[in-house]
């Protein structure tokens, strides 16, 4: 008789708890989908960063180049700076088709007698994320992605 009555007490909390599990999933799965889709957000957000960084040093190594169809100093830095923009933008193609790249050059702040030139790459994260934004979510994200990069040329080796 006792075994009879603890099964029948056993069945009776079975019922009550019944459905249990999936409200505790119903409140524990938004906080755990928040955190993932954070941190997908961030990582993919991360490795743009990065690729505009490498991008860009690659770019201001590119305009170490010599450019043999210069006919002066000043063609010799722009063919360079164009040089440096079609390989940056080359590498970040995976993240849009229009980053735009800026090269310029101008005299060093440091050594006025030598020539630098500055490869920027500029990505608006505001208008074209990469991962999209969820409603109702307000996670903080950059407006833009922003890398730049510096090299030094020396005005007697320019062409």
């Amino acid at each position: 008789m006792k075994h009879l009555k603890r099964a029948v007490c056993a069945r009776q909390q079975q019922r009550g708890q019944r459905g249990s599990t999936a409200v505790e999933f119903a409140l524990i799965f938004p906080l755990f989908f928040l955190i993932f889709y954070a941190i997908v957000t961030y990582s993919i957000i991360f490795a743009a960063k990065q690729s505009l960084a490498l991008a860009a040093s690659e770019g201001a190594r590119a305009a170490l180049k010599f450019q043999p169809n210069a006919t002066s100093a000043a063609s010799a830095l722009t063919l360079r700076a164009s040089a440096a923009c079609a390989t940056a933008t080359g590498l970040v193609n995976w993240i849009a088709t229009t980053t735009p790249c800026t090269a310029t050059y101008a005299p060093c702040t440091f050594d006025a007698s030598m020539q630098c030139v500055k490869v920027s790459l500029n990505y608006d994260y505001g208008s074209k994320p990469l991962v999209p934004v969820l409603p109702l979510i307000g996670l903080p994200t950059p407006t833009t992605l922003t890398a730049n990069a510096m090299v030094q040329l020396n005005p007697e080796n320019l062409f």
